[in-house]
């Protein structure tokens, strides 16, 4: 408001007839909220914000402009009066706007809130006691540490990868590249997750010292979080400790069918540590396949008619099937297989 503030006056001070869109724009999209916004798509959005709202078209009496108009509301530029009009006409607008007032899906209201809700409960999980008893009966010591024996139990054993790099013979092809590189970090976060859960399993018998590492360890596991020493060497999630050890055991199946078995028909990439380095060793291996330059080769996506993985019974002839992406904000028709706006209240 400073900017439009001063740009305005300056504007009318010296009877300037042309308002410097131009400079607004790169002042409040660029400047001031540029650097919060990262991602290309974030800055996309920006920028459409800035020029459906931004512009002499805003001023244009023979089609006049309206930022929201529906049967209940009508967002426009009042017209010229004094200030007390300019009052009343903002006392007739709404306290609360839904997504459609910004371009937004009606759903988009129902994400903000699930998101709200999600840390209320966190924040309220973070507030409970955390000594006397749970609510099963037992002592705070003994959940935690039936949980962590829970956990313990559905450790794998370690990879050996020396074995598995013998298996695989002299010419290691570039996606078994990438599944030994996967496996030597799926051992650092199991070795993590196994000595940390002995030295927790030992200080609550009173064996060694409670550290500020299991406390907080301990801490998370009685809350149900993700603690913060496994999160460190895991795949970025939101996830909560219960779904986090489901995905952490899916995990370990597919590499112990990729191990045993070879190459999956169909990769579930989100299983995948870094995902982005398979992508880069498939154009790599079709690559050397077929003679083509790295350097003027690239990925693209075709999505199937297939809807499970157990339909595919061959390798793709170049490239791979996958699984494990989302879609957020849209939904796919499987009949004309492209994108359509998703329905309301349907996420």
């Amino acid at each position: 408001m400073d900017v439009l503030n001063t740009y305005l006056t300056k504007a009318h001070e010296n009877g300037d007839t042309k308002i410097p869109w131009g400079s607004l724009k790169y002042l409040i999209g660029e400047v001031m909220y540029g650097g919060r916004a990262i991602d290309d798509f974030d800055r996309r959005v920006l920028k459409t914000y800035m020029d459906e709202y931004m512009g002499d078209f805003i001023f244009d009496t023979f089609q006049p402009f309206h930022f929201f108009k529906n049967s209940e509301v009508d967002y426009h530029i009042p017209e010229d009066g004094n200030k007390d009009a300019y009052m009343d006409y903002i006392e007739t607008l709404p306290l609360a706007n839904t997504p459609e007032v910004f371009g937004l899906h009606s759903n988009a209201e129902i994400g903000y809130f699930t998101r709200a809700a999600k840390e209320m409960w966190s924040q309220l999980i973070e507030l409970q006691p955390q000594t006397g008893e749970a609510g099963s009966g037992i002592s705070r010591d003994e959940f935690i540490g039936n949980i962590a024996s829970d956990i313990q139990s559905k450790l794998p054993e370690l990879y050996k990868l020396d074995v598995i790099r013998k298996k695989f013979g002299e010419v290691i092809s570039p996606t078994t590249i990438v599944l030994l590189q996967e496996l030597e970090r799926f051992n650092k976060l199991i070795k993590r997750m196994s000595v940390s859960l002995n030295n927790l399993q030992k200080a609550l018998a009173g064996e060694v010292g409670m550290s500020v590492e299991l406390d907080e360890l301990s801490r998370s596991l009685f809350n149900g979080h993700l603690p913060s020493i496994w999160r460190a060497l895991a795949p970025a999630t939101l996830k909560s400790l219960g779904n986090w050890m489901l995905h952490f055991l899916r995990r370990n199946a597919q590499y112990q069918q990729w191990v045993k078995e070879g190459e999956p028909y169909v990769m579930w990439l989100s299983g995948l540590h870094i995902p982005e380095s398979y992508l880069t060793a498939l154009v790599q291996a079709t690559c050397r396949k077929n003679g083509w330059p790295l350097d003027r080769s690239t990925l693209y996506t075709a999505v199937t008619e297939y809807t499970s993985a157990d339909q595919i019974s061959e390798r793709a002839p170049s490239g791979c099937y996958i699984s494990g992406l989302y879609l957020e904000g849209a939904l796919w028709n499987k009949e004309a297989q492209c994108l359509q706006k998703s329905l309301p209240k349907v996420l």
